[in-house]
């Protein structure tokens, strides 16, 4: 079976910061963090969909969802 990927707004906040296409919102999200250079060490899971790294939480939402 193939895996289908959609486009996520990765958000900080309200703030969109990046828009990244991924299998799911949680990958979406890490595939952004470690193109800024955070370690997987660094990243802590606080959802399905959103994980926290120094302090800031970061979330992926479909890409057509509205703020």
């Amino acid at each position: 079976m193939a895996t289908s990927y959609e486009s996520y707004e990765v958000r900080c906040g309200r703030r969109r910061i990046s828009l990244k296409r991924a299998s799911t919102p949680a990958e979406a999200v890490i595939d952004y963090l470690r193109s800024i250079g955070c370690s997987d060490e660094e990243m802590m899971r606080v959802g399905m969909d959103a994980i926290t790294w120094r302090g800031a939480v970061y979330k992926a939402v479909p890409a057509h969802t509205p703020h």
